[in-house]
């Protein structure tokens, strides 16, 4: 007997999500909600974490009738490699973003930024105070460059603890060094844990979830501590702001652009772009009111708090926006 498909009143409770749900299906175009019917038979190995295909003797399925994969990792081992590479690509990924970040400020500092540009001076002043970074006498350009190159070193470091561990409470910090679980070099803690996961390498449980806590700790800690301050430096520190959220944000008579993604650098320029009299101009003689900037996903937010650009909506809804039209 066939499933019975899900209506979209089924799928959410959202207003504007309900009614792109029925646009989408009148316009028989899918979406994620239809993809994941698709994939109802889905793996139990997987969702137990019991799969391993790190070497190719596997894929290695863990049962009762076979309690170790080929390689002799058992279901502890196996969840915990598998957990672990999980960590490694979201701090990959996010302390990417601070990379890129740093990358940018050096070049701002090296007059090489383009149209970027440090917009809150005293976040540069504040950020060097807390790495007894001098200023006295100093250019601001000298500073930001030298607070460029620790960051950067905060990458590639590899014997010493990430300094911005330093700007964590006490007791906080206290608790990492008794555990044992504070952070090399960003990059480091990335390769070490892929290196951990590697057939016949660590097959210890506990040490591939404390090298777990570290990578993260490396990306939380780290990356992300790294982009919030270098983002305000670039691009100002955020005040409370009032804005609109969901896709109602998102207007038929405007050119809409929606800055999605990973990348905040280009959705600052995006910002300054559509509010350029000569685009808003180009839009109008299109025939449109204005150039409308709105945002989805983790990038929305960034540019959110610092710009009051509303929120179209979320990861769920970024297919939900263009069925809009």
């Amino acid at each position: 007997m066939a499933k019975e498909a899900l209506r979209p009143e089924d799928r959410v409770t959202d207003g504007a999500s309900l009614e792109m749900l029925h646009k989408a299906e009148a316009d028989c175009v899918e979406t994620c909600f239809n993809r994941f019917d698709t994939q109802s038979n889905q793996c139990k190995f997987g969702i137990n974490g019991v799969c391993c295909k790190i070497c190719h003797m596997g894929p290695c399925r863990i049962t009762p009738r076979s309690p170790k994969g080929i390689c002799g990792a058992d279901a502890d081992t196996i969840v915990a490699r598998n957990f672990l590479r999980e960590v490694v690509g979201g701090a990959a990924a996010h302390s990417d973003h601070a990379r890129h970040l740093v990358l940018r400020l050096k070049a701002v500092a090296q007059g090489e930024g383009g149209d970027y540009r440090i917009t809150d001076q005293p976040a540069l002043y504040r950020i060097a105070a807390r790495y007894k970074i001098p200023v006295e006498g100093r250019s601001r350009d000298e500073v930001a460059l030298e607070v460029a190159g620790l960051f950067l070193g905060e990458f590639t470091s590899q014997e010493e603890l990430l300094k911005t561990l330093t700007l964590a409470p006490l007791r906080q910090q206290a608790i990492w060094e008794k555990t044992g679980i504070a952070p090399k070099g960003i990059d480091r803690m990335i390769v070490e844990s892929m290196h951990r996961t590697h057939m016949g390498v660590d097959h210890d449980y506990r040490n591939l979830l404390g090298q777990a806590f570290r990578t993260a700790l490396a990306d939380g800690w780290g990356g992300a501590r790294i982009a919030s301050m270098v983002g305000d430096i670039l691009f100002g520190t955020p005040t409370p702001v009032r804005s609109r959220a969901n896709l109602g944000v998102l207007d038929a008579d405007c050119v809409n652009i929606v800055v999605h993604g990973h990348e905040p650098a280009l959705s600052e320029m995006l910002v300054v772009a559509a509010g350029d009299p000569g685009i808003k101009a180009y839009a109008k003689a299109a025939g449109a009111k204005d150039v409308n900037l709105a945002g989805l996903c983790c990038t929305a937010n960034e540019i959110l708090m610092r710009r009051g650009i509303p929120v179209a909506g979320n990861f769920h809804q970024q297919e939900l926006a263009i069925i809009t039209g």
